[in-house]
């Protein structure tokens, strides 16, 4: 579980957390998981693995604003090896979902060719595997 507290300057004018840093949340919970699985964004540099998105998707359902905590829960969709689907449930400190959402990533090397992990680098492939939540 990644946990965010709402900077002042991630609210609009209304005191509303603006729509597009969720996605920011995303990516520091994606981080955050990686890091806990023993698979940091820094090791996958080092090992030649780039992850870049390929799409995302929000539903927002709760507005947050200044120094709200919200609770991010990162849970693997899918994964076949070449993609990995990621969501994400974001709640409030009051157990309230205020936003779900998906995102979606390949690996390449540093050439940007299609990675096949289970050939090239079985731990981590391994490691999202049972990560999954199918």
């Amino acid at each position: 579980m990644y946990q965010h507290i709402v900077q002042y300057y991630e609210t609009d004018k209304m005191g509303i957390t603006h729509h597009s840093n969720y996605i920011r949340w995303m990516e520091e919970a994606r981080i955050d998981f990686l890091s806990q699985i023993g698979w940091s964004y820094a090791k996958l540099e080092e090992e030649g693995i780039i992850s870049p998105v390929v799409s995302v998707e929000c539903k927002y359902m709760h507005s947050t604003t200044f120094a709200d905590t919200v609770d991010i829960e990162v849970i693997v969709r899918e994964f076949n090896g070449v993609r990995l689907k990621l969501k994400y449930i974001m709640k409030n400190d009051k157990g309230v979902t205020v936003c779900e959402a998906c995102s979606e990533h390949c690996f390449l090397d540093e050439k940007g060719m299609p990675i096949r992990l289970k050939q090239k680098y079985p731990l981590f492939y391994n490691t999202l595997i049972e990560c999954c939540s199918y």
